[in-house]
């Protein structure tokens, strides 16, 4: 067991239509889901930490840490209402964020549709200066180009600046001088600095990361600087720590100065949850599958680890498409996330179609059985007609729901335009967002050479146990793993995460003529950049170090993580770096090209807490079920009738309990289904298990 482990801890994750909240003292788990306050996000954040803490008995001065999530980035980039933005570059490169990679992603679409870029073309500026790739000063900066801005910007009355110069990742000064000037002029004025923001190459990617990051900083900053106020008000006086898409917690001084790292760290928080219950169920190949109110996320994961990237794209123009969407680039838990959730909207197209999504009802006003003014047919609406979910039950009986309203709404959008019954228009409906869901897997799965077929699901999120044993079907999965708290499963995520931070550095060296002094002075730098980050919120847990090298063969345009030894390097590890990277190059192509010269491109490093080791699961012996607490009607498409279903409370059932589907489990923050061809066991870990009915041969 880890430091961090032993310690009062509080979690929190703002999603598009709920925020759960996580309270772990001694041992035991308080958890809350109350819905998210769009207007006021801190507001509902409150309300759960009330809750959660009248539930716990815990003084908030007894809290040590505080751990934070939230999809405010993400909303803001893809609802494009962050703030008004200006981007200043060097001169004859304004257009490069819009030119991006030059290619078409959809080959044969003449209508293509491309991704704006966050910053109009009028507001992209340039000034006079030029380095070279190894950071040479070819042009001074003209600072007379610099403050000719300052007209314009007041003008334009712009919030926040992102400054990315051609090579400034290899020489910071001419960013910095910029930022200097602004600064002394506007001292309000938020300046995102490629440098520090993305200090990589590739300038399209570079530029578009610190536009994002420049788009949204005022936005964050001002979220988490009111959010950290109101709980100081409260009497919290422990560290604020935020959870970035890489799957690591970092402080408020540099979340706020890098808001952009938290772009995906709700989702991270799942699959970081789905990688420890992989590790104790001794499951080696996995599919996380969250599914929440706004959106499902689907992660790989492998020998209990995540799959792990260094880019992704946000605001996909083509759902499924690769390179329609913005590249962000940092570090990132690989995952496809999309707009199917319990709020998503159905509705019957032109050619009598059902489809649902990507568009949200979300918190505000919700699905139309939340009774709050919503009209439209969602997939909650489905689930409590369908009997999935119980109208008078909902959220632990905390929110009532209207049946009425559910059916009123399905009939007007689906069932009479189709002329289907009822019930069948809503099976209609959860099987069109399940096989969206299944086909955003498959995807995702062939992108990065994996099978589906075959894996562990791990499902969590207020929606996903409702939806889980369906998806299986699809997928051909066979076991389903549940946890306990999966309601609020990336809030407990969050709770399990490392305290980390990586840092990046590109700096071209070419291994034949490998300087270790040069390469030394490089990751000492990087370490003392993510020993500033990491050692505060720490609060004294052991550290652990790792670094890994991009590099790649002379002439080639991508490069492959090659890991490095944790020690100062000697000019005698140029050998061992080429063996190490012709491991690596012949684990992945199955060959290596001899006599090619080898380059590297950048560096990583990374700290962070140690991770904590799973409790493995101990097997138990199978008991019969007890006597169910109730029943309710589930509607069976396969027989087109409805069904009387067992209800078990979820608490209710010890380890070992086994029983065939279909039943209904029931807990404070999710349902449970499971579906007729299922059995379920309650592992020893008190999480249930699903398991697909072998079928006989006759």
């Amino acid at each position: 067991m880890s430091e961090l482990e032993i310690l009062n801890r509080l979690a929190v994750d703002i999603g598009g239509t709920f925020t759960d909240v996580a309270l772990e003292t001694g041992g035991i788990l308080h958890t809350s889901k109350v819905p998210t306050t769009s207007s006021a996000p801190e507001l509902g954040v409150l309300d759960g930490v009330k809750m959660v803490i009248e539930q716990s008995a815990v003084a908030p001065t007894d809290i040590r840490l505080i751990i934070h999530g939230t999809t405010l980035a993400t909303n803001a980039l893809i609802e494009r209402k962050g703030a008004n933005t200006a981007l200043i570059t060097t001169q004859g490169h304004r257009e490069s964020v819009e030119m991006a990679y030059e290619n078409r992603f959809a080959q044969y679409d003449i209508d293509i549709d491309r991704p704006a870029p966050l910053v109009p073309r009028y507001l992209r500026w340039s000034v006079n200066e030029r380095l070279g790739p190894n950071g040479e000063i070819i042009v001074p900066l003209d600072e007379s180009t610099v403050h000719g801005l300052i007209p314009l910007i007041k003008e334009n009355k712009i919030e926040s600046i992102a400054v990315g110069l051609l090579h400034g990742y290899s020489n910071a000064a001419h960013e910095k001088r910029i930022a200097e000037i602004l600064l002394t002029a506007f001292p309000d004025l938020k300046i995102s600095l490629a440098s520090e923001v993305c200090p990589e190459i590739r300038e399209y990617e570079r530029q578009s990361t610190t536009c994002a990051n420049a788009y949204v900083q005022p936005l964050m900053a001002r979220y988490l600087t009111r959010l950290n106020e109101e709980l100081s008000g409260l009497g919290f006086q422990c560290p604020f720590t935020l959870m970035t898409s890489g799957g690591g917690l970092t402080d408020l001084e540099t979340a706020i100065k890098f808001p952009i790292r938290l772009v995906e760290s709700g989702p991270a928080g799942g699959a970081i949850l789905a990688s420890q219950i992989a590790g104790e169920c001794g499951l080696n190949e996995v599919l996380s599958f969250d599914m929440g109110g706004t959106t499902a996320k689907l992660c790989l994961i492998d020998d209990a680890k995540p799959l792990m990237s260094r880019t992704f794209e946000v605001d996909r123009v083509y759902r499924f498409m690769k390179g329609s969407g913005l590249p962000i680039r940092i570090p990132v838990i690989e995952m496809v996330e999309i707009g199917s959730g319990g709020g998503s909207i159905a509705r019957v197209d032109d050619l009598n179609r059902i489809t649902v999504g990507p568009d949200s009802t979300g918190a505000a006003p919700g699905p139309a059985c939340y009774g709050h003014g919503g009209t439209e047919a969602t997939v909650t609406d489905a689930d409590v007609i369908m009997g999935r979910i119980d109208p008078d039950n909902f959220a632990g009986g905390k929110m009532k729901l209207s049946l009425h309203a559910a059916e009123i709404a399905m009939d007007s959008f689906v069932a009479n335009p189709l002329r289907l019954e009822r019930p069948m228009a809503a099976y209609a409906v959860a099987e069109m967002v399940g096989e969206t869901m299944a086909s955003a897997a498959r995807v995702h799965a062939t992108e990065w050479g994996k099978e589906i077929s075959g894996r562990s699901m791990i499902a969590f999120g207020g929606a996903a146990p409702l939806h889980a044993g369906q998806l299986a079907k699809k997928l051909k999965i066979d076991t389903v793993v549940i946890p306990t708290g999966a309601g609020v499963g990336s809030a407990i995520g969050f709770l399990r995460a490392p305290v980390a931070y990586e840092v990046v550095r590109s700096r071209f060296h070419a291994l034949g003529s490998f300087n270790a002094k040069f390469v030394n002075s490089i990751i000492d730098e990087m370490r003392l950049e993510a020993l500033s980050i990491v050692e505060p919120a720490a609060m004294g847990a052991s550290l652990v170090e790792t670094r890994a090298a991009y590099m790649r063969y002379q002439g080639q345009g991508h490069e492959i993580t090659v890991e490095l030894p944790v020690r100062p390097l000697t000019d005698a590890d140029a050998q061992i770096m080429g063996d190490l990277f012709a491991n690596a190059y012949t684990r992945l192509y199955g060959r290596i090209i001899p006599g090619l010269a080898i380059e590297i491109l950048s560096w990583t490093l990374t700290i962070g807490t140690e991770d904590s080791q799973p409790i493995l699961e101990t097997p138990v012996e199978k008991q019969p079920a007890p006597s169910p607490s109730g029943h309710r009607k589930l509607f069976d498409p396969g027989q087109k009738k409805w069904v009387e279903t067992p209800v078990y409370e979820r608490d209710q059932l010890n380890p070992g309990t086994a029983m065939p589907g279909p039943v209904i489990i029931i807990e404070g923050q999710t349902t449970t289904i499971v579906p007729s061809g299922f059995d379920v066991q309650i592992n020893g870990l008190s999480y249930l298990v699903l398991n697909r009915q072998q079928e006989v041969s006759s």
